[in-house]
């Protein structure tokens, strides 16, 4: 599966890659038909800080942050987007801010919680939820119900990665969408054509990877 990958350059930044590999896949909520490997983008910090600071623009001039909220291993590239935010060479409106970088734990009901030494970072601020990628919405709705549960403000998406353009209320700001990989889909299992079409899975795919089947 490895050897079938394409790259796919940002449009803003040809130093920012993703690799795209086509197959039959299967996440939480759906099934897909490319696995999107951010991998490099959130572990190797040159190219995490060039992800960082794009992420950080659309939000610059224009919105108050006080946290960003973090799923799918992302902390890394919210560090640099914080960073970029709270730069005073910037006209950002966080300039000087000490911008919080939190994850929730997935409790064993399978729900979002914060625990009480970071629910500070939440109550009453302004908080960016930030993801690696976005296919049906459902993870990002989930993370938006805890936020708000514990009194934070939404004010803002941020992926990676997005197949769609908002959720919930928010339009999502990311780097790569749809448009990237023109044939890119996903389909809830019992209407997949892949298995409608007896085509085995490759691999289940989660926010660590995948995992060959």
């Amino acid at each position: 599966m490895e050897t079938r990958f394409r790259e796919v350059k940002a449009r803003h930044n040809s130093s920012i890659v993703m690799r795209v590999t086509p197959g039959h896949f299967a996440t939480r909520h759906s099934h897909i038909n490319y696995y999107v490997d951010l991998t490099k983008i959130k572990s190797q910090h040159k190219t995490a800080r060039l992800a960082g600071r794009e992420l950080a623009e659309p939000y610059a001039r224009t919105t108050p942050i006080d946290t960003i909220v973090c799923l799918d291993g992302v902390e890394v590239i919210a560090a640099f987007t914080a960073l970029a935010l709270s730069e005073s060479t910037t006209q950002s409106m966080n300039a000087g801010s000490n911008i919080a970088v939190i994850t929730p734990e997935l409790n064993a009901s399978g729900q979002l919680i914060f625990r009480d030494n970071v629910q500070s970072m939440i109550w009453n601020q302004g908080v960016l939820l930030m993801v690696a990628s976005a296919t049906t919405g459902n993870t990002i709705t989930q993370a938006i119900e805890c936020i708000e549960y514990y009194s934070g403000r939404m004010c803002g998406i941020s992926a990676v990665f997005s197949a769609i353009p908002r959720a919930g209320d928010f339009d999502i700001n990311s780097i790569f969408t749809a448009q990237d990989v023109p044939d890119y889909h996903t389909f809830l299992p019992a209407d997949c054509p892949n298995c409608k079409a007896h085509q085995k899975i490759d691999a289940l795919v989660n926010s660590y990877g995948y995992s060959k089947l």
